[in-house]
């Protein structure tokens, strides 16, 4: 397994779930990344602090060591807080692994991949921006397209259906078992399987 492939690579690593602040997006689409983030500190058996710009929680998770952090700013706002995390822990743009929502997968799948565009993701765009570069890695939890001619951004903004709901709690831990074993095994051995 080639070192690069495993994010961080033997140091601390910053698991960046994303999504919207306060109880009114909670249950969003677009908060797919704070669902899988909130699965992920239960495995660590950690609570979130605030911690420069986001709530953090400290473990170790897949024998990795990781920062687990949701930032508490607005989507579009990510990058500020991930950066300020990265910048206080010493982590670099190779050891940071973003959990994000994606309108181009069906519902409930689950991809990983390293660097690639922001695929009109104003999430990835702020990290991106903050953090200047886009070789992070990438695991992007599927909520497919809107119905019909709805607007895409009113999609990820309205809460996830009463069927898909009932798939949540199960397609959640899906994603989460895809990051430990994204810092297990590397990213070629993740993307085999679970793509």
């Amino acid at each position: 397994m080639a070192e690069q492939d495993v994010p961080g690579a033997g140091e601390r690593v910053l698991l960046a779930g994303l999504g919207n602040p306060g109880p009114g997006y909670a249950a969003n689409r677009h908060n797919a990344g704070f669902l899988v983030a909130d699965e992920l500190a239960a495995r660590i058996g950690g609570k979130f602090k605030a911690k420069a710009g986001a709530d953090a929680v400290e473990g170790t998770l897949a024998g990795a060591r990781v920062v687990l952090v949701k930032p508490r700013s607005y989507m579009n706002l990510s990058g500020g807080p991930v950066a300020g995390v990265a910048r206080f822990f010493k982590i670099p743009l190779g050891g940071i692994v973003v959990i994000h929502d994606e309108l181009d997968l069906d519902y409930g799948v689950v991809r990983l991949k390293l660097g690639g565009g922001d695929n009109g993701h104003n999430g990835l765009r702020s990290i991106t921006k903050s953090m200047g570069g886009k070789d992070y890695y990438r695991v992007r939890f599927g909520i497919g397209r809107p119905p019909g001619r709805m607007n895409p951004a009113d999609y990820v903004l309205k809460d996830f259906s009463a069927t898909e709901r009932r798939e949540l709690a199960f397609n959640v831990g899906h994603c989460a078992d895809a990051v430990e074993e994204l810092l297990e095994s590397g990213l070629a051995t993740a993307q085999n399987v679970f793509h």
